[in-house]
């Protein structure tokens, strides 16, 4: 009878081997489901609970930290100055300065944006320079304009500098760390415009959005004698890098005050004495015919395209249009505001 092959699989015949006689069998058995990790000794969640577990027999509350937005390569924090104004609106006319409330601190990317900034002297707090990259003029300077400013120079990741600019951002290596701006309290810019004996011209914007715009306001502002601008702290631009470099360096100079609600900072100024007056296509007086040029004047400007909101124009004692040809449909903002403001200069040195 012929041999049957075994089954497949099988081990061949042959010289059998040792075996362990079963004393390896509780190793191959499995070791259970994995521990939590905080029930890991070694594990950081172990080591947080054991904190967490100290601080509470304690009686002291513990709060997680939040990470700081920038660390330079050796690991020190350089967190953004971020005050926060609490109400701005409603802020008490103590001195401090408040904060536009969707405003944070801002960070400029680009080699030619960074550079461009620092030779504005636009405030910035840090400069960051990532590592390995290649130098050339523009980072040099770039360097060099931040030491001799006294602004903090460090050198991180390209990774950090990805989430700090926000990965679909080109930064080319380079970024500048800009603080939010600190604004006044209208009434507290009034006071001090009258404590120096000086006659109120102040402008103030109603759903202006472009920060060119506003840094173009403000130089105007600075060259016609006015003394501050006012913004709504809602549907209003605030003072951006972009906005300080288009003010030529007036933004250091004039001060820009944070309205929670425009029509009552407009009431209120017309209960201290103060002429509202409108500046919008649609105005009912021309602007050759204006005769307010010498009084204590709050001028309101509106956006290109929508001009003056309605209730805003309701509370102005006057609006007015600046005559253009039938050709063109609007001016932009800061151009009109500049016209106006050069009017109310002449009439104010006669």
């Amino acid at each position: 009878m012929a041999n049957k092959p075994g089954r497949p699989g099988a081990a061949k015949k042959g010289k059998p081997k040792v075996g362990s006689g079963g004393n390896r069998r509780q190793g191959l058995e499995g070791r259970g489901p994995t521990p939590k990790a905080e029930d890991r000794k070694y594990h950081p969640a172990a080591k947080a609970k054991a904190l967490r577990e100290k601080k509470s027999a304690t009686g002291t509350k513990v709060q997680r930290a939040k990470p700081a937005v920038n660390t330079t390569r050796k690991g020190e924090f350089l967190a953004p100055t971020n005050r926060t104004a609490g109400n701005a609106g409603g802020a008490q006319r103590s001195g401090r300065r408040v904060q536009k409330a969707a405003d944070s601190s801002e960070v400029l990317s680009g080699r030619n944006s960074v550079l461009e900034a620092l030779r504005a002297k636009v405030p910035a707090t840090s400069l960051f320079i990532a590592s390995r990259i290649e130098m050339d003029d523009r980072v040099k300077e770039a360097i060099a304009l931040a030491s001799n400013r006294g602004i903090a120079v460090g050198e991180i990741t390209r990774g950090e500098m990805d989430r700090m600019t926000g990965f679909d951002a080109v930064h080319q290596g380079i970024a500048l760390q800009v603080p939010p701006y600190n604004y006044q309290h209208p009434s507290e810019l009034l006071d001090k415009i009258i404590s120096r004996g000086q006659k109120p011209l102040l402008v103030a914007l109603d759903g202006i959005t472009d920060p060119r715009n506003l840094g173009a306001i403000i130089r105007s502002v600075a060259a016609f004698g006015g003394q501050g601008v006012i913004v709504p702290q809602r549907r209003s631009v605030g003072v951006t890098a972009s906005a300080w470099k288009t003010s030529a360096g007036a933004a250091s100079r004039i001060p820009v005050a944070l309205a929670a609600n425009l029509n009552a900072t407009i009431k209120e100024f017309q209960k201290r004495g103060l002429f509202v007056v409108g500046l919008d296509g649609g105005g009912d007086m021309n602007l050759t015919k204006f005769k307010l040029g010498t009084e204590p004047l709050l001028l309101v400007i509106g956006s290109e395209g929508k001009g003056l909101s309605r209730l805003v124009q309701e509370n102005c004692d006057a609006i007015v249009s600046i005559p253009i040809s039938a050709d063109t449909e609007s001016l932009n903002a800061g151009i009109a505001a500049s016209v106006v403001l050069y009017e109310v200069s002449k009439a104010r040195l006669k």
